[in-house]
């Protein structure tokens, strides 16, 4: 097991928002093909993908706090 598997992986998994996770399930793809095409093609174009990963993450916490409700105490 490498170092980058061991330690770094679960830390950008852990705060990575879930967004190619998401897509991953959503597309039936792999998770890892899903973050290797998304760093490759950041590299590729200078980070434009990051807006769109931000977003992305941005509406898929949007979408669950809509569907979870809103409790008021």
């Amino acid at each position: 097991m490498s170092v980058i598997q061991k330690f770094i992986q679960p830390i950008v998994e852990k705060y990575s928002f879930g967004v190619c996770s998401y897509f991953a399930q959503k597309w039936g793809l792999n998770e890892s093909k899903v973050r290797m095409y998304f760093v490759y093609t950041s590299f590729v174009s200078f980070g434009s993908p990051v807006i769109f990963y931000l977003a992305a993450a941005f509406w898929i916490n949007i979408k669950k706090y809509l569907r979870g409700g809103v409790r008021v105490q």
